[in-house]
């Protein structure tokens, strides 16, 4: 049977790589045939992934990168290229969720949140989309979320600079997608519902009630599995999405339409 997401001979680069989804999402990269530079402030733990996925017989570069500082992210990318000479995929990745609302977070932390999760996707893609538009070929995937669309009641989980930010995250797709395709480029989002990550392990997922109560509500009855955001993101990395663009896919068990 054909492989749909064949990546054989892609360069993938994947921001906030040094765990959770993004380490995930790195790893399906490698196991689907493409070389695959990791971006984060941690390059240790970028060093660990990159000799993983050195040993399954896939390239690896690990790169330290905060994407909230253009000179960072500018420098980062022109290793890359340096590196491997072109850049096919973009998973826009890296982000923080600050807890919080509007009566509460201060200054800084609203800022934080924006500069990582929005001003991330624009520097990074700022510096890569040139080298697309030069290969007349590129798939950008950024990661939104369920909350670009949800909100949280229960004070201990109100998060208001990650709902604007995410939804910030589908509006900017959108943009992005109508100015590029003509240059062969493809720009989707997808929006993942209750996964396990470094952001949730000491929040939502230490709450039993919380949990019995997303399952109850979610029409697949439990939160995500390890890995299970993959699917859609090599789907978008790949040929097999050639004719979508500007779409948000919610990976999350059907939360989005109850």
């Amino acid at each position: 049977m054909e492989n749909y997401c064949d990546l054989k001979g892609k360069v993938a680069v994947v921001t906030g790589a040094s765990g959770g989804l993004g380490a995930d999402a790195a790893r399906a990269y490698a196991q689907q045939g493409a070389d695959v530079a990791l971006l984060a402030r941690r390059k240790e733990r970028l060093e660990a992934l990159a000799e993983e996925i050195r040993s399954t017989g896939r390239r690896a570069l690990a790169v330290q990168c905060d994407v909230a500082h253009e000179e960072s992210v500018e420098k980062a990318i022109e290793e890359v290229i340096g590196y491997f000479g072109k850049i096919d995929i973009l998973l826009n990745n890296a982000g923080v969720a600050i807890r919080g609302g509007v009566c509460d977070l201060c200054v800084e932390d609203w800022d934080m949140g924006m500069d990582v999760n929005v001003k991330g996707i624009f520097l990074v893609s700022k510096h890569v989309i040139p080298h697309m538009i030069e290969n007349k070929y590129g798939k950008i995937v950024n990661t939104s979320s369920i909350n670009s669309i949800a909100g949280d009641k229960d004070d201990m989980f109100i998060r208001h600079v990650y709902n604007a930010s995410k939804a910030a995250v589908r509006g900017l797709t959108m943009g992005m997608a109508c100015s590029y395709g003509k240059y062969g480029i493809t720009v989707n989002a997808v929006g993942p519902g209750l996964f396990e990550s470094e952001m949730t392990a000491d929040t939502l997922f230490k709450s039993d009630d919380f949990l019995k109560a997303y399952s109850r509500i979610v029409p697949l009855n439990r939160p995500a599995r390890k890995g299970e955001l993959n699917g859609a993101i090599l789907f978008l990395s790949s040929d097999a999405s050639s004719y979508i663009t500007g779409q948000t896919i919610f990976v999350d068990g059907g939360f989005s339409i109850v």
